[in-house]
């Protein structure tokens, strides 16, 4: 983490559960234990049948609601989508773009992805933009190639101003669910090559304010070595960020 440039997001990614009630729950069994704790912005991204329940149970605490998806076009016969307009409506602050199970089952491109982020922050929302390899890309050697095209290609048409409201998440594909972690020198590496495609597009001075998160399988065992690399400003959660006591464990370590 450098502080002092950018900074720190923890972020959960809730995917695919916790009904309303679940969410509601939770929420008040975290508030406090995470109270107080402000050295790094921490956000909870749930489904959409849980933002209502999870913006009314986040208020006055420090916690802020993050969707999990987000459509490009204001509004439209797009069944199933929601607009960027209807999260903020909604009182979400953050919406999670391209993580790698969107891209794998449900046809997300480099293209769509850069068209939600430039709908998200249009509309205010801060973008957590995913971009990450498969092990056989690793393996032939292009994670550099990847990661750099791929955060290019998020980025395209962003302004600086823009870019404020965008943070951009490592997520090695062949890390994510599968309980293997890239080591913290590999996520150092692969969040320094996003920062270098930052710095192509905007100039070193720009990237160094960019927050790039880390989100491979990160918890509460691995977190405090991953967020001692000088690239890694925080992390896109996963299953740890089920649980209550493993997710503030990873706050702490942000802290």
């Amino acid at each position: 983490m450098n502080k002092a440039t950018r900074k720190t997001v923890i972020a959960g990614n809730w995917k695919m559960n916790m009904t309303p009630d679940a969410a509601s729950a939770f929420m008040k069994e975290l508030a406090p234990m995470v109270a107080g704790k402000d050295e790094c912005d921490i956000v909870l991204c749930v489904p959409a049948v849980d933002i209502a329940a999870a913006v009314e149970a986040a208020k006055g605490t420090n916690i802020k609601i993050g969707a999990q998806n987000v459509h490009f076009k204001a509004s439209g016969a797009y069944t199933g989508e929601l607009s960027a307009e209807m999260l903020t409506a909604a009182g979400v602050k953050y919406v999670v773009i391209g993580h790698s199970e969107r891209r794998q089952y449900f046809g997300e491109t480099d293209q769509t992805v850069n068209l939600r982020t430039l709908a998200a922050v249009n509309a205010g929302l801060t973008a957590i933009v995913c971009v990450g390899e498969t092990l056989e890309q690793r393996e032939l050697g292009y994670t550099e190639t990847l990661l750099k095209f791929q955060t290019k290609m998020a980025l395209t048409n962003v302004t600086k101003d823009q870019l404020k409201n965008i943070i951009v998440a490592y997520e090695p594909v062949w890390a994510i669910g599968t309980g293997v972690t890239a080591t913290a020198d590999q996520a150092d590496e692969g969040n320094g090559y996003v920062r270098a495609a930052i710095a192509e597009m905007f100039g070193a001075d720009v990237a160094e304010t960019v927050t790039v998160q880390y989100g491979g399988s990160m918890n509460d065992a691995n977190a405090a070595e991953l967020l001692s690399k000088v690239n890694v400003d925080g992390g896109l959660i996963g299953g740890a960020s089920l649980k209550t006591d493993k997710f503030t464990a990873i706050v702490d370590a942000a802290q």
